[in-house]
């Protein structure tokens, strides 16, 4: 319930080597990941706080995270300077754009997905994937600009396809106890891993396309990224 902003686009190539300048998002088979206007990949989520600690610095708001036995953390309670998007707030505007919902897809509630609707694991990419999508091509073997897909009806790029996303949260198996509401829940204490959200470009499968689909990890990869979110004034 509390308004909070979220990032129409993943941050970018570019826009990551404003506050790293070495950063590098490599490559995938013979395709570039680290041109300027694709979303940044191989980060973790440690870089991915940094990053938003420093462009709440530079915008004078309190940082969202702090350093704490040699690592950053969430804020308690949280501030109103950058961070990434809570688990909650993904699933809001992903899920219930338009007010209604839930959405099953991105492009909508079944297959096959429409022509140019995302950016996933297709034809394309069959010499990098084990598994693609049939009848399905984007005519991108690996990810593609941001904002080369269409917005949903928020006006939110890709929270499905082009890279999955860092959350806020740390991971944990259900993300509330059953039965017990919740406001605003910024997910558990304490954690090894963070949670995942969103297809990516390597994904293929039914289970991995759904809006629902949640993973989890430490470790950067190819196909990760993130965007920015903070809580409204």
């Amino acid at each position: 319930v509390r308004p909070f902003y979220m990032a129409t686009m993943e941050v970018t190539n570019a826009q990551f080597r404003e506050f790293t300048a070495t950063h590098d998002s490599g490559r995938a088979g013979t395709a570039s990941l680290k041109i300027d206007g694709y979303p940044v990949v191989r980060v973790k989520w440690q870089q991915a706080a940094a990053y938003c600690n420093w462009l709440s610095q530079r915008d004078k708001l309190p940082p969202a995270y702090e350093r704490r036995g040699g690592k950053l953390v969430a804020k308690v309670p949280l501030t109103t300077g950058y961070r990434l998007p809570t688990e909650a707030e993904w699933e809001r505007v992903a899920r219930y754009p338009g007010g209604q919902g839930p959405l099953r897809y991105p492009w909508g509630k079944s297959f096959p997905i429409p022509p140019q609707a995302g950016n996933y694991g297709d034809q394309s990419a069959g010499e990098l994937l084990r598994r693609t999508l049939p009848d399905y091509t984007d005519s991108h073997p690996t990810t593609a600009a941001v904002g080369y897909f269409g917005a949903n009806a928020l006006g939110i790029f890709h929270l499905g396809g082009k890279v999955a996303e860092w959350m806020h949260d740390l991971y944990a198996i259900t993300p509330s106890i059953a039965g017990k509401l919740v406001r605003d829940p910024t997910g558990p204490a304490e954690g090894e891993y963070h949670v995942i959200r969103g297809a990516s470009w390597r994904h293929a499968s039914v289970t991995e396309l759904r809006l629902s689909y949640r993973d989890y990890g430490k470790d950067a990869r190819p196909d990760l990224g993130f965007r920015i979110a903070r809580y409204a004034e």
